[in-house]
């Protein structure tokens, strides 16, 4: 995305995309100068308008709040729809979504009439992406006659997710086959924000969204989802190396252009400290020694150290490098980093045998006393874990992880959104292979998805030591529980993993609506008042669940086909 500068922001106003319609003695003084014609624009112009809604909207999920349905962070307050998946109408989600198909859409119709088959390609390759994550996302959905307001048709059925997963693997079928031969004399270098013009990246992209979409049916379509893996693995076209993971970067820009954290349009830093590893994905990092967890995470800044010579329960005062600061119960995260970066030790003390929670009902111990310190998913309260000095809205946890102080940044170092990784892929093929389908060995597969997900992040070189300790035993649960891992800023696609297999067999936290892990978004009550028959019945094809709760079927916790009559998750 560093080539952002170079393009006008003017190119990402497409709002007037019905404008033409105006009469012919009106269109000169409606006509908007910096406006894009949808009868004149240039595909080169709209490609970057398509990605980075994608990239961003995307990252937005997995490193949002799906990331605290998967047990990657929680959020330590005002965390009811990011821990507890308490979770309204997904208006704002669904107009997004359907925004970026409507640009896309132009941006197909333009290559088609100028005859740029790259432009195309891409195009079909970014339908198929956004429509699958619809899909994935809530069910159901307007796909056949979606997209054609121009055409009368303004109230579009529901076609179903089957209809939908099969329309899209057509689509990224004929994608692949156009980037083979292609003709990318017509793109205009730095358009492209993904590969810039790199067809075969682009086919390789295609052909591993076909390999998720393949595994994503593999419950309910088994025999097409195995000629696809295996048709697409003998092709020996789809992403193998991290180096050609489809990555969007941040230019910093605007908060938009920014990562989603950035202090530099967040200026109480909240969005950064409010958000904290989680215990599950963090001590199932810290037990295996995973290189990774030093790049994502940072040790507590205060550490709880077990004192039998302790004459109370707990100190009162924290400690530095040994010695009491009286009067000093806390610092700030500003006061905390300053000190530590100069050697300084931060400590507070507790015996083990006259120690008891403050708050019982909130927090009952024991006390974490670990270097990396992550927070139990789905509590009621998580100002108070461990013993938090600073709680209900205030500083920050001084006895908890925080992400890295990169995630403070707008941009650079490893600020990417990744729609699909060659890591992801591997391990589709593990899983695969595991099946008995012709796709390599699972073990070989199990392996190069861990070592391309340490590249991704820098620490190939600790790639022998960790594969031992993770060593591949046969099992489903190891390939998804890596490929978990591997997900890290991408959850969405562990959530849908889980949703098909059960794995990783998260446990839900306390809180009263985390009773069970969600399995897609709500339709939106302004769907339902504008498309209600068409809404209605898509709802009625849906399955109510034992958690169903007061929205019964129209439910995150109801299951939509793509996992009736498997038994998954739960």
């Amino acid at each position: 995305m560093k080539i952002f500068k170079h393009i006008p922001k003017l190119v990402f106003v497409l709002a007037v995309l019905v404008a033409s319609s105006c009469k012919d003695n009106l269109t000169e003084i409606n006509e908007n100068p910096n406006g894009v014609d949808p009868n004149s624009a240039n595909p080169n112009l709209l490609l970057p308008t398509v990605m980075t809604g994608v990239g961003n909207q995307y990252l937005k999920l997995g490193y949002g709040r799906i990331a605290g349905v998967m047990q990657h962070t929680q959020e330590d307050a005002w965390k009811d729809g990011f821990n507890d998946y308490n979770w309204s109408e997904e208006d704002d989600e669904w107009k997004a979504w359907y925004g970026f198909l409507r640009n896309n859409n132009l941006l197909y119709s333009r290559s088609v009439e100028m005859g740029y088959t790259f432009h195309q390609a891409v195009a079909l390759t970014m339908k198929g992406f956004i429509f699958g994550t619809i899909a994935d996302l809530w069910g159901d959905a307007p796909y056949t006659n979606a997209l054609k307001g121009d055409q009368g048709e303004m109230l579009p059925a529901f076609d179903s997710q089957e209809v939908i997963y099969k329309g899209i693997i057509e689509d990224l079928k004929q994608a692949s086959a156009m980037f083979a031969t292609a003709d990318v004399s017509s793109y205009a270098p730095g358009y492209d924000v993904y590969y810039n013009g790199d067809k075969l990246k682009w086919q390789k992209f295609a052909n591993s969204l076909l390999l998720r979409y393949y595994m994503r049916i593999s419950s309910k379509l088994p025999d097409i989802a195995k000629a696809g893996i295996e048709q697409v693995y003998t092709s020996g076209i789809y992403l193998k190396d991290a180096s050609d993971d489809a990555v969007m970067e941040y230019i910093g820009a605007a908060s938009g252009d920014s990562w989603p954290t950035a202090i530099a349009f967040d200026v109480s830093q909240s969005n950064w400290r409010r958000r904290r590893p989680a215990a599950t994905l963090l001590n199932t990092m810290v037990a295996a020694n995973d290189p990774r967890l030093k790049v994502w995470f940072q040790p507590v800044h205060v550490r709880w150290v077990s004192d039998a010579t302790l004459k109370t329960g707990v100190d009162e005062f924290i400690r530095k490098d040994g010695v009491i600061q009286n009067g000093v119960k806390s610092l700030t995260e500003q006061e905390l980093r300053a000190q530590i970066a100069t050697g300084a030790k931060f400590t507070r003390h507790f015996n083990p045998t006259l120690y008891k929670p403050t708050r019982p009902d909130l927090f009952n111990g024991p006390l974490n006393t670990g270097e990396y310190v992550g927070i139990p998913a789905g509590m009621i309260d998580p100002t108070y874990y461990n013993e938090n000095p600073t709680t209900g809205q205030q500083v920050q946890n001084q006895h908890a992880s925080q992400l890295s102080y990169g995630y403070q940044a707008s941009k650079g170092g490893l600020l990417k959104a990744r729609l699909a990784s060659a890591s992801e892929t591997a391990f589709i093929l593990a899983e695969a292979a595991q099946k008995g389908w012709a796709t390599g060995g699972a073990e070989a597969n199990y392996n190069n998805g861990i070592k391309q997900s340490l590249q991704t992040w820098g620490v190939a070189d600790q790639y022998d030591a960790y594969v031992k300790t993770v060593a591949y035993k046969g099992t489903l649960a190891q390939i998804i529980e890596q490929k978990w891992i591997a997900g890290w800023t991408a959850a969405t696609e562990a959530w849908f993993d889980y949703r098909r297999t059960g794995l990783p067999a998260l446990v839900p936290g306390l809180a009263p609506t985390s009773r069970a892990l969600p399995l897609r978004f709500i339709y939106s009550n302004n769907e339902l008042n504008n498309n209600g028959t068409s809404v209605k019945s898509a709802i009625e094809k849906l399955e109510e669940t034992n958690f169903s709760g007061v929205r019964k079927k129209n439910s995150q916790w109801s299951k939509p086909w793509l996992v009736q009559g498997t038994g998954k998750p739960w």
